[in-house]
């Protein structure tokens, strides 16, 4: 009984220790994820969801129509469920600043928040959640890491009450006639480096 104490103690002292992710952390990354940039025009995405044993319980994909006009990007966004499904979903985003970002949609509760930094977006929300006939709400922790081949990674962590009950998991591509310029694109937005001045 001691030995399973003193296991416990030590186990929420680890826990306690964790500190959460920043996008901050992805600063230097080479590659330079810009929202508004990567998803102007048609991206399409391939994804699933697991519950929280890693149970996989829908996949889907999502083909979405992005449109930017210097201050709001709108992403107007059409779900294909494995099972016939079909889900729509329109974000209105603000850009705040170099870094900061802002969005709603119908589902949303209130405003999302992001940061971009480097490769990575930080996407945070509470969305009620389609189960079955009913909703539920729940918060979303949504993280995007840009590769230098073009593909976004995101992976969505579910929680409820603070205990996680599911993860989503998505990668984005340009369709291949845009993919060759998108990347053109990105590539000169990259800092110079190995010039001094």
């Amino acid at each position: 009984m001691k030995f399973s104490y003193i296991i416990l103690v030590f186990m929420l002292i680890s826990l306690s220790g964790c500190t959460p992710m920043k996008a901050i952390e992805f600063k230097d990354q080479e590659s330079r994820f810009v929202l508004e940039t990567y998803f102007e025009g048609e991206t399409r995405a391939w994804g699933i969801f697991e519950d929280r044993f890693g149970n996989l319980r829908r996949q889907f994909t999502v083909d979405i129509t992005g449109t930017w006009d210097g201050k709001r990007l709108r992403l107007d966004e059409r779900f294909l469920y494995s099972d016939g499904e079909r889900e729509t979903r329109v974000w209105e985003i603000e850009k705040l600043g170099e870094n900061d970002y802002r969005g709603r949609a119908d589902d949303v509760i209130g405003w999302a928040v992001g940061e971009a930094f480097g490769n990575a977006l930080n996407w945070r929300y509470d969305m009620d959640l389609k189960v079955g006939d009913g909703t539920l709400r729940v918060h979303f922790n949504d993280w995007m890491f840009l590769q230098p081949s073009g593909v976004l990674l995101n992976r969505a962590r579910v929680s409820k009450f603070g205990l996680e009950i599911g993860t989503v998991t998505l990668a984005f591509k340009k369709p291949a006639a845009r993919a060759a310029s998108r990347a053109r694109i990105l590539a000169s937005s990259q800092p110079m480096t190995g010039r001094r001045s």
